[in-house]
């Protein structure tokens, strides 16, 4: 059954290719924003140096990610390089039903699943300026093979042939004009009256009395 957000807060949907810079955006993003914060996935990826169990990512086995499929815990869920990757869906209508806006960190195929639930869930596509910007990208963390990289590659190729879906796109070329760009996007929907009946009901009460 689909949900409508209404008074409550706002559901974005955030999605990008691996390289694009949308972890580093959403950090400076949520650093001077009040209000919002990003949904904590479970995974049943390895975990990366410097990532906190809890903080990053649920660190969970296969089994156990399997059994919250079946049990419906995931608002989504989704096979991406080999791990599974889901969203707990009490989490995130706890913090809407707070007022909470909540981001998703989600490809494509979850942004799907997660709009038959939410329709009026705001989706958000993260470009990177080019494809050779995308590799030197990939190629800097330092971290993967040329075969691993030149997957990335052709998955993120894949991934961004879905950018249409989405209701905004945003090209992180210059850093600050993208993270200046995802704060516009934020105002602007906490400017919508559905949002400002409730945020302003008492200035509205004293101005139409």
């Amino acid at each position: 059954m689909t949900q409508q957000q209404g008074a409550g807060g706002t559901l974005y949907i955030v999605s990008a290719p691996s390289g694009a810079g949308k972890t580093s955006l959403l950090k400076v993003l949520l650093e001077d924003a009040d209000g919002i914060g990003v949904s904590v996935s479970h995974t049943t990826r390895a975990m990366r140096p410097g990532e906190r169990n809890g903080v990053h990512y649920h660190f969970v086995d296969e089994s156990t990610f399997k059994k919250m499929i079946a049990q419906g815990d995931f608002l989504e869920y989704a096979q991406v390089f080999d791990h599974y990757y889901g969203t707990s869906q009490a989490a995130v209508m706890a913090q809407l039903a707070l007022g909470q806006d909540v981001i998703l960190e989600i490809d494509w195929q979850g942004a799907r699943q997660v709009r038959e639930c939410f329709a009026d869930a705001v989706d958000i596509f993260i470009l990177p300026p080019s494809k050779v910007a995308l590799r030197e990208r990939l190629t800097g963390r330092g971290q993967d093979d040329d075969a691993i990289i030149a997957r990335r590659m052709q998955d993120a190729e894949a991934e961004m042939s879905h950018y249409d879906e989405f209701d905004y796109v945003v090209v992180n070329d210059d850093f600050d004009t993208a993270v200046a760009d995802l704060q516009a996007v934020i105002s602007s929907q906490r400017l919508r009256v559905e949002r400002q009946r409730v945020s302003l009901q008492s200035l509205l009460a004293d101005l139409l009395a």
